[in-house]
């Protein structure tokens, strides 16, 4: 499986759904189905629906999913630290590890925790990237089965990120979140069990 593939899949599929993003459906099919066909089966929901669905409707559902409910937020570092100071030395860490790959993030508009940002660092740097997403892994599987348990086709595009990684995915949000190290900080909401939130294509971020 080649993971760089998926990887930019992924950051596609979990940004937000411009013509430019949903012009590319084809083109992320069929790479993903040479590259990697496993994955391939996960990213085929979204995809699908992608095509049959208005791009209004598409975009609206993207915004109340993940814009509406911080039970969905792509934040990776909103699940592990909240809304507390240390969120900032977090994000300020995020940038600097992503200039000192080569990655530029500026003009995207979107906090370097932004999953579809991850995604375009662990394209960019794959050893790097994947030790990221494992250190967020909590955060990855708190996502997946939030837009599972919603019945999202958004699901399987995380849970294909995460068959990337090492080890078998949590069954439910109690595993899940016994694989953080510690609870969420006081301030935070993120782990909160009753309050959560290579392709010849440019990298993407919010639009």
């Amino acid at each position: 499986m080649n993971v760089r593939v998926v990887y930019q899949a992924a950051s596609l599929c979990l940004s937000y759904p411009d013509d430019g993003v949903l012009g590319s459906a084809a083109l992320i099919g069929r790479a993903l189905s040479e590259a990697a066909p496993r994955a391939a089966a996960s990213f085929a929901p979204l995809l699908e629906w992608w095509e049959k669905t208005p791009a209004s409707e598409v975009q609206t559902v993207y915004v109340d999913t993940f814009d509406m409910s911080r039970r969905h937020a792509l934040y990776l570092s909103y699940w592990t630290d909240g809304d507390t100071r240390r969120r900032g030395a977090v994000l300020a860490d995020l940038k600097r590890r992503y200039r000192e790959s080569g990655l530029t993030i500026d003009g995207t508009g979107e906090l370097p925790d932004f999953l579809p940002l991850v995604l375009e660092f662990a394209r960019h740097a794959p050893g790097e990237g994947a030790a990221l997403l494992q250190e967020y892994r909590p955060s990855l599987e708190l996502i997946r089965l939030a837009l599972a348990e919603r019945g999202s086709p958004y699901a399987g595009v995380v849970a294909a990120v995460c068959d990337t990684l090492p080890g078998r995915s949590p069954a439910d949000r109690q595993q899940a979140m016994a694989m953080a190290a510690a609870g969420p900080p006081r301030e935070s909401v993120g782990l909160d069990a009753h309050d959560p939130r290579l392709l010849p294509l440019e990298p993407v971020g919010r639009r």
